[in-house]
């Protein structure tokens, strides 16, 4: 029997390849979305769509304890298309808002429902220069200006209101640069790229075995150690959609 799973965010770059992973695993599947025009998209899927916006919180909350969740997925941003870099000044502020304000509501409205567990995306990315490759437990860049700031500032705000959540084992992925269909790069790119299929498999593999904590999610590189989701996971970079999913 599987899980009722809500995701917010379940028409992003993540979401959208998570959803079949999750469909196919047999759980019960809410999809999180605030256009109602992308609801008939999700419910082909197999999705029970749930139109909401995360900044409104009191219907958050109603909409999650109507659903009662055992799991809450957390793959919402607000970037432009293509990361156009004329938007993305204001785009830095709107999604360290939905980092913010966002996952407070969201923390909220897990509790009140009864859920057990969160999963949220944050980045790996976000390291303060030091020794490398950077691992989970080394410090962020809280020395930052300007727009990095601002983007730090939203990632220590998320990861605090989920991992600080007394009641609810909150994982925090911090996922590298993602490349692949829905995302803004075909390729890879950065300095710790990952497949977006892949990161999608590691919310569903936190799911079965994470105990809450932080974890690295991208490519070996010299920047970021994904060791610790490898060894705790059973997470590699290599997994895609076509594998099989076992419940």
């Amino acid at each position: 029997m599987g899980e009722k799973v809500f995701v917010a965010g379940a028409t992003g770059a993540v979401g959208t390849a998570l959803i079949p992973l999750l469909v196919e695993a047999g759980h019960a599947v809410y999809g999180g979305t605030r256009r109602a025009d992308r609801a008939a998209a999700l419910e082909a899927r197999g999705v029970t769509p749930v139109v909401v916006d995360v900044f409104d919180a009191q219907a958050l909350r109603d909409a999650l304890v109507r659903i009662a969740p055992t799991v809450v997925i957390h793959q919402l941003t607000d970037l432009p298309q293509d990361l156009n870099p004329a938007l993305m000044a204001e785009a830095v502020v709107r999604n360290a808002r939905v980092r913010i304000e966002g996952t407070r509501h969201l923390v909220a409205a897990a509790l009140a429902a009864g859920a057990q567990q969160m999963i949220a995306q944050s980045i790996a990315w976000a390291y303060a220069p030091g020794p490398t490759p950077h691992t989970e437990g080394d410090p962020l860049d809280l020395g930052a200006e300007g727009g990095r700031r601002i983007s730090i500032d939203g990632v220590l705000a998320l990861e605090r209101s989920v991992r600080g959540a007394v009641g609810l084992t909150g994982t925090v992925l911090r996922y590298g640069q993602l490349y692949g269909p829905g995302t803004s790069n075909a390729a890879p790119k950065g300095a710790s790229p990952v497949h977006v299929e892949a990161a999608a498999w590691a919310a569903l593999l936190a799911m079965r075995h994470a105990r809450g904590g932080i974890f690295n999610i991208a490519e070996d590189s010299v920047e970021v150690s994904s060791e610790k989701a490898q060894r705790e996971l059973g997470w590699h970079a290599a997994l895609r959609r076509s594998q099989e999913v076992v419940s």
